[in-house]
């Protein structure tokens, strides 16, 4: 009775391989059948496009730790793939490409073939994890390694990761019927301001996307000049990174550039990412003249941003990572991202000592939120005595 379900197992294994990609010029020409399996793949985010991953490996990869593992078919069709790289330290570990510049991570499996392409990956990170912790952070719900976590043989272990805000796939018109009245209303008056003022928003051609980015950089330096900055952000190899990256992307539907003109300049510049179910602002610059002339850069962002989420098929609005105030103001939905830690018996204290580093990081965290919290209640009592 138990040999029937045996045989389907086996059947797949012959049918799909595993292979292991450590060079970085086999990697690079990934791009046509990778551009496939990332279509196919409907939780796929843009940080698993293919211009994402390589120019990312490209800027920020160590030589020597490349592990990208690919599954095919009998027609040598890529079915799934998981890129990752060999950390070392502070344990080793086995992570996804993208790194702390990308908001999600994921593997990829195509959906007409997901549940056996979900195992033989499955069953090939397991062979990959005989000395490393698999580590995948960031992992959105809906995620393709969830898959990979409910069927994994070993210890396993998930975490809360990054907290994250997404919007609904509507207009910005509709958007503003979800906010109060009052503040609706002002939203509309800084929308007729900047109207009144001529600002004018037009999507970057391909041809023109590395010079906007240049653009978008150097507003982006501009506008947080004197105040605190993500560092990575100013440093050469993101610049690398992004001017690489984008125009590949934005050929593909990737993402989009749109600039914002006054008075025939650009005062202002936007990158959004692009999936089939994800829109996702990225990274913005601004003149800070637009600030001196009242100008709601946030609402101005999130209005071209809407653009890109209706259609045929709607597209979530992501505010990617982080609950800033601002963009509490537009009442998103909180989602927030996973972490998966899987590993073999062999390296169960691995696992351990990852989960008891998370717990640890994030009670000081709390420690220090708390702390803040208690001089701000402090200076208020002084305040008001």
């Amino acid at each position: 009775m138990r040999a029937a379900p045996e045989a389907a197992p086996r059947a797949e294994q012959a049918a799909l391989r595993a292979e292991l990609c450590v060079d970085k010029d086999a990697f690079a020409a990934l791009a046509r059948p990778w551009g496939r399996l990332y279509r196919a793949c409907g939780a796929a985010t843009p940080f698993q496009s293919h211009a994402w991953l390589s120019s990312w490996w490209h800027s920020y990869g160590r030589r020597g730790t490349l592990r990208v593992l690919l599954v095919r078919d009998e027609e040598d069709q890529l079915v799934a793939a998981a890129p990752l790289m060999r950390v070392h330290r502070p344990i080793p570990a086995l992570k996804p490409l993208g790194g702390a510049i990308s908001d999600f991570t994921d593997v990829l499996v195509d959906d007409a073939r997901r549940e056996e392409g979900s195992r033989a990956l499955g069953r090939a990170l397991f062979d990959l994890a005989r000395t490393a912790l698999l580590d995948f952070r960031e992992a959105r719900p809906g995620a393709c390694v969830e898959d990979i976590y409910r069927d994994w043989p070993g210890p396993k272990k998930t975490l809360a990761d990054s907290a994250c805000l997404e919007l609904p796939a509507m207009p910005m018109e509709d958007l503003l019927k979800r906010l109060p009245t009052p503040r609706a209303q002002r939203t509309r008056a800084k929308m007729r301001k900047l109207a009144a003022l001529g600002v004018e928003s037009h999507i970057v051609p391909c041809a023109d996307v590395e010079e906007s980015v240049r653009t978008l950089l150097r507003l982006h330096q501009l506008q947080w000049r004197g105040r605190k900055v993500t560092a990575e952000h100013l440093q050469p190899r993101f610049h690398e990174h992004l001017l690489r990256s984008m125009r590949p992307m934005v050929a593909a539907g990737e993402a989009v550039v749109t600039e914002f003109r006054l008075d025939g300049h650009v005062v202002a510049a936007d990158l959004t990412l692009l999936s089939d179910t994800l829109a996702g602002g990225y990274l913005y610059g601004a003149d800070p003249q637009l600030r001196e002339r009242k100008v709601d850069v946030a609402t101005m962002l999130l209005e071209a941003c809407t653009r890109h989420t209706g259609g045929e098929h709607p597209r979530a609005l992501s505010l990617l990572r982080g609950t800033e105030p601002y963009k509490q103001h537009w009442r998103p939905e909180p989602v927030t991202n996973q972490r998966f830690l899987l590993a073999r018996r062999r390296t169960a204290p691995l696992l351990c000592a990852a989960s008891g580093d998370a717990v640890a990081r994030q009670w000081l965290r709390q420690q220090r939120q708390r702390r803040a919290e208690h001089r701000g209640e402090h200076r208020d009592g002084g305040a008001s005595s």
